[in-house]
């Protein structure tokens, strides 16, 4: 079985354009458990100098350049498919599902087709998650453009933003690999999970395992007030075409 799935994923991922990766598998990696959040620096005393003076809050830890976890997430501003700007520190308060997409992308199009990604974002909403599609494709490459990715929103009938990062610059700065890759983000602000969608590429399951959607499982963990389980996977799917 295993076999055939990897010949059917090298097959697929020659659709993805000459610049796929070779399909990773999330199933055969290690998972992480969640990484702690940074503890909060203590209040510093006022700048007067005298004693007994004002304190003040400590200021909120900045963003790191590169996404990690635990930490805050990179907070970034991007215009949607329809020239509306959309910033992440905007949702603060509530939990954000960050999906990096590609419609050329064969496993996006089964994703979006017959997979989980036909309805996920939309029940998502239902328990107020914020859900967010990021294209990092450069231009000329695989799924880049206005009109590609409208025309993709269309027809999947996806009714959360699709935001256009034709630099890259947000992609690298989460280091996104592939299409799919999910990001979640808790209300806090902090980077909580990074990785695959499934265990199940395709919707096939290594070694005739039990299907596992760990996007769904780490909302189901947060949902329930309980720290992320399983916080980092290997994403599979096609390269992002920077």
């Amino acid at each position: 079985m295993r076999y055939a799935l990897v010949s059917v994923m090298m097959i697929l991922a020659a659709g993805c354009g000459q610049q796929a990766a070779e399909p990773q598998h999330p199933g055969a990696q290690a998972v992480k458990p969640a990484a702690e959040p940074a503890a909060a620096p203590a209040a510093t005393p006022g700048a007067t100098g005298t004693v007994g003076g004002p304190t003040v809050a400590a200021a909120p830890t900045p963003a790191p350049a590169t996404a990690t976890l635990g930490q805050p997430a990179p907070d970034f501003t991007l215009n949607d498919t329809e020239g509306e700007p959309w910033k992440l520190s905007d949702h603060r308060g509530k939990t954000v599902v960050i999906e990096w997409f590609n419609p050329g992308c064969p496993f996006v199009k089964y994703a979006y087709g017959e997979g989980p990604l036909a309805d996920m974002a939309k029940n998502a909403a239902k328990d107020d998650v914020v859900w967010v599609n990021v294209n990092s494709g450069a231009s000329g490459k695989q799924g880049h453009g206005l009109e590609a990715n409208r025309e993709a929103r269309e027809r999947w009938a996806i009714a959360q933003p699709v935001l256009l990062d034709e630099d890259g610059a947000v992609g690298r700065s989460y280091e996104a690999k592939t299409t799919p890759a999910m990001y979640i983000v808790d209300k806090a602000g902090t980077l909580v999970y990074r990785g695959a969608l499934d265990n199940a590429p395709l919707g096939r399951v290594e070694d005739d395992g039990a299907p596992l959607n760990y996007v769904t499982a780490a909302l189901a963990d947060l949902a329930a007030g309980r720290p992320v389980a399983i916080s980092e996977t290997v994403s599979y799917g096609c390269s992002v075409k920077y």
